[in-house]
């Protein structure tokens, strides 16, 4: 769970909110160059953080405050829930299953070498990426793309419900797009949001996500914090982007 501090205590944003907004950031990109398969694309953005589950483990530091997935120490846990989303995410399709599969990955590769279980998994991944390559008829650039694209939505979502944008509307990168180009956003003074080059097929919308607000600032155990967020008042959090 994304975990920002507040004057009276947490700010939780749920993993798969942070991925539904980042769909809705996929489903605002301009048509005419979308990434290919592009409904099926936002579905699996829509989808890739389903692995975390913010009712089961460990939600929570050494000194009972909510845990950040920033914070989560780094280390090879269990193999069986990567190879569960993979699984599942085969049930909406190859194509799903496909950039499930390079998201997993992704996130996995650096630990390469931890663990010869991990390292199976991984080299798995490569040969079914290229199996579904073939089986699918598309070839390597435009699945990299359309990989890139999930990316940078999953990246924006990031900064806004993370609350990065920088003050002073000073421009933040957010990463390079599908088509290699290197996008930036900015907020305004009034609270709008802009980003340049502009992607977007319409010159103004919103966006949102829900987020729960705890004013308990420690918790015994993870059984509490988990009875606490789901009693929490629940808030709706908007941007506005507007084509500067």
């Amino acid at each position: 769970m994304i975990v920002n501090a507040t004057q009276k205590g947490w700010e939780i944003i749920y993993h798969r909110a942070h991925a539904l907004l980042a769909a809705q950031l996929a489903g605002q990109w301009r048509r005419q160059n979308a990434p290919a398969r592009i409904y099926e694309t936002i579905a699996a953005i829509s989808h890739h953080d389903d692995l975390e589950k913010e009712w089961e483990g460990n939600h929570l530091t050494e000194k009972g405050a909510p845990l950040d997935f920033t914070l989560t120490p780094p280390g090879v846990g269990s193999i069986k829930p990567l190879a569960d989303s993979i699984k599942n995410a085969r049930y909406r399709g190859r194509w799903v299953t496909l950039l499930t599969s390079m998201h997993t990955s992704r996130l996995n590769e650096g630990k390469r070498g931890q663990s010869k279980e991990l390292d199976e998994f991984l080299d798995e991944q490569r040969q079914n990426q290229q199996r579904w390559r073939k089986e699918l008829g598309i070839p390597k650039e435009e699945v990299d793309a359309a990989y890139a694209f999930m990316q940078w939505c999953d990246r924006l979502s990031l900064i806004l419900c993370m609350q990065e944008l920088p003050a002073d509307e000073r421009f933040l990168e957010i990463s390079k797009g599908p088509d290699e180009q290197r996008y930036d956003i900015k907020q305004f003074a009034d609270g709008l949001v802009t980003v340049k080059p502009w992607p977007f097929e319409n010159d103004r919308f919103t966006v949102n996500v829900e987020a729960c607000d705890l004013e308990q600032l420690k918790f015994e155990n993870n059984d509490e914090l988990t009875e606490a967020l789901q009693k929490a008042p629940i808030k709706v959090l908007e941007w506005t982007f507007v084509k500067s």
